[in-house]
């Protein structure tokens, strides 16, 4: 008897014991970077293949030094610059490197302007002399150096200016620059945004030619934001925004001489409301690829420009009936061939053309895409790329010849591999997880992936979560009109099926998009463990529309945003409804921007379905935003205007019956307070209750400070009082 009562002590100790080593997560824990995974430093490979230079700051002293180190063993070999030995800068934040890598850029006390762009005060720094000079007093734009690094360019105040290096003397040499008028040499809001680049001039590689794109926005309707900040009164930030359907910049392709100083429009033929998303040299000296879209963006013109006559043609065009991609991996050869990517047979893939746009043959080919393009290596003729040959929740490395033939699998674990190459292609350095492993970082030989040393990984990070015993993130797909969709799921670490658990899904469901990889938590994955520690069941689902499942499943959704994308939401939301562990009265939706936009038709067009649902900084109507994003994917509203109004979200206001939280940022240069605003006014009208929060100036992304703590705690509640 009384050693049975020892052991029943026991048998409790331990079981309070254990309790009390199961620790539970808390929002101050996720948003103070408890659980960031180490990621390896920034890092840029020298031209010799075999070194690497990294950007370094010493936290005691404070200054900073770009440091090289061995790819094979990751020790220091050298360093080539350190501010402990520069009287004039004491650190600097960034740094780019001349073609000879004999003189370096230094940027210092950089200025954020838009998501891209920024500006600052360069030094350059000869690497042999130890010579420091200051380039300008003025915070400039995009600094190059020409290939015979005798000469930079830059933009100040959207004018461009050339700077020679040796007599340290500056040209302007367009006038016409001026702020929401004329851009030159740099993009616009919407390019910069959509098209993904800031710098729009290039210099040839004999050094005395630029082309450069000229953006007249004059016509272009201005967007005006208050910025409270904390002085008396507030100021305003006007810049040009083109929403769907209005004026764009007019665009044109410029040609400065360096020796004659004179500046040529070149005439690319008879075009009219387009874009110029790309512009590249080839390996001749005087022939500059262009690219030309259409306002539809469903033709690409690509075309070769002689730039000793000024001369145009076209080489090649692309069509599809809902959008083509622009991309950056245009490459040219020693041939003058070139290699293209494309979607034209359904998926993305390689091709290869001779210099007259004339195609030789397709490199890759199956019902998989090509995720990334890494480049070509001259030496072996082999094509580095990324794809979903493993399945579309995985990323695997490969090589294959320009021929198509002899392709290699460089990567050997199931999950995502990403690679960033040494400059000769001898090495790459592998980024892979899955949902059991968090980030590792590996050097492998290039030539047949073989390892060569462990870099980083992140297993203090497995021994920090122990303690939570969180829940593992599952993969899955689940049927829906006819397609396996792709889904994650995370459960309560004591899930018990025989109890019932409220839902709560995450979706971002934008054009070509992914929510669902074989990826290690992020930082919501954290906050989904949260949740589920309390009680519920976390879901993600991407449905058509997204991406890496071919063109068909992606652009199905053209021209309809929002109504194939809602409905397969609406159709698992049903079908996990019926599971015996899931509460189908309690289920809630969330998302961030298209995600928000989603989450609020869901409210509404769903709200038989789902009885919460929260948006953050959501599109509420299509009308609202910019041109190029928009109109790619649901022409202009002349042209679609059902497709714009019967799946905006404003439009339906009437049916809301669930618990609705709306959030915006009251400085969102991009999805714009407007839509919040719009929708709040729509509501109010309607005499429909909900919650909404703002929060003063802060961009898209809503951060900084104590900003991403409260808005999850806002969240959070409203979860727990709703779901």
């Amino acid at each position: 008897m009384r050693f049975s009562k020892i052991l029943v002590l026991l048998m409790t100790m331990a079981a309070s014991v254990a309790t009390s080593q199961e620790k539970k997560i808390t929002l101050e824990e996720i948003w103070s970077g408890k659980f960031s995974q180490q990621h390896l430093q920034s890092l840029q490979s020298l031209k010799n293949g075999v070194e690497y230079v990294v950007l370094n700051h010493d936290p005691d002293s404070g200054n900073t030094s770009i440091d090289v180190y061995s790819y094979k063993t990751g020790e220091k070999t050298r360093t080539l610059v350190d501010t402990k030995n520069l009287e004039a800068l004491k650190s600097f934040q960034d740094f780019s490197l001349s073609d000879d890598e004999t003189k370096i850029l230094l940027a210092t006390a950089p200025q954020p302007i838009y998501r891209r762009s920024s500006k600052a005060i360069f030094y350059i720094y000869d690497v042999n002399s130890k010579d420091l000079t200051k380039l300008s007093d003025k915070k400039v734009q995009e600094p190059t150096f020409s290939p015979d690094n005798s000469k930079l360019a830059y933009v100040f105040e959207n004018n461009i200016y050339v700077y020679d290096v040796e007599e340290k003397k500056e040209k302007q040499i367009t006038e016409d620059g001026k702020i929401n008028s004329i851009i030159n040499g740099i993009t616009d809001w919407v390019y910069e945004e959509e098209l993904g680049f800031v710098r729009a001039f290039q210099w040839n590689k004999k050094s005395d030619k630029i082309a450069f794109l000229r953006f007249n926005e004059t016509e272009v309707p201005e967007f005006s934001m208050d910025i409270f900040g904390s002085d008396l009164y507030p100021s305003e930030q006007t810049f040009k925004y083109p929403k769907a359907g209005e004026a764009n910049s007019e665009v044109s392709l410029q040609m400065y001489d360096v020796a004659s100083e004179a500046t040529e429009e070149i005439k690319l033929g008879d075009y009219s409301d387009f874009y110029i998303p790309r512009i590249k040299w080839t390996n001749r000296d005087y022939v500059l690829s262009v690219q030309v879209l259409n306002r539809h963006q469903d033709q690409l013109d690509l075309i070769f420009v002689n730039a000793e006559d000024n001369s145009a043609k076209i080489v090649l065009t692309e069509k599809d009936d809902a959008y083509v991609d622009v991309t950056d991996n245009l490459t040219f050869l020693d041939d003058h061939s070139f290699i293209w990517t494309s979607e034209r047979d359904g998926y993305n893939h390689i091709y290869l053309y001779d210099e007259n746009g004339e195609l030789k043959r397709q490199v890759t080919e199956g019902n998989w895409e090509v995720t990334n393009y890494y480049g070509y290596d001259k030496k072996s003729n082999r094509i580095f790329y990324q794809s979903t040959e493993n399945g579309s929740v995985n990323r695997d490395v490969y090589s294959i010849k320009a021929n198509g033939k002899s392709k290699k699998r460089l990567t050997e674990k199931t999950g995502t591999n990403n690679a960033g190459f040494s400059a000769d292609f001898t090495y790459f350095i592998n980024a892979f997880t899955n949902t059991e492993t968090p980030m590792e970082y590996a050097l492998h030989r290039a030539k047949n992936g073989k390892l060569v040393r462990r870099i980083k990984d992140n297993a203090e990070l497995l021994e920090v979560e122990k303690p939570y015993h969180f829940s593992p993130k599952e993969l899955s797909t689940i049927p829906v009109d006819g397609n396996e969709l792709n889904m994650w799921t995370i459960k309560p670490s004591d899930f018990d099926a025989s109890k019932k658990y409220p839902l709560l899904m995450f979706q971002y469901s934008g054009p070509g998009s992914q929510s669902v990889s074989n990826t290690y938590f992020n930082t919501n994955d954290y906050w989904y463990q949260l949740l589920a520690d309390q009680g519920y069941i976390i879901v993600c689902l991407d449905g058509r529309g997204t991406g890496f499942k071919g063109a068909d499943f992606k652009k199905v959704t053209q021209n309809e945003l929002g109504k194939y994308e809602l409905e397969d939401q609406i159709d698992a939301a049903k079908q996990l409804g019926q599971l015996d562990y899931i509460d189908a009265n309690r289920i809630g939706i969330w998302g961030w921007s298209f995600g928000g936009f989603m989450a609020s038709n869901a409210i509404l067009k769903g709200n038989d379905t789902f009885a919460m649902a929260i948006a953050v900084a959501p599109v509420i109507s299509w009308r609202f935003y910019d041109t190029i994003y928009t109109e790619r994917f649901m022409t202009t509203p002349q042209e679609n205007a059902s497709g714009y109004d019967e799946n905006s979200p404003i439009n339906h206001v009437d049916k809301l019956k669930g618990d609705f939280l709306i959030v915006h940022g009251g400085g969102d240069d991009n999805v714009h307070l407007q839509n919040t605003m719009r929708m709040v006014e729509a509501l109010i009208q309607a005499n429909k209750q909900f919650d909404w929060a703002i929060y003063p100036d802060k961009n898209h992304g809503i951060y900084g400070g104590n900003t991403r703590l409260h808005l999850y705690t806002k969240m959070t509640n409203f979860i727990k009082e709703h779901l």
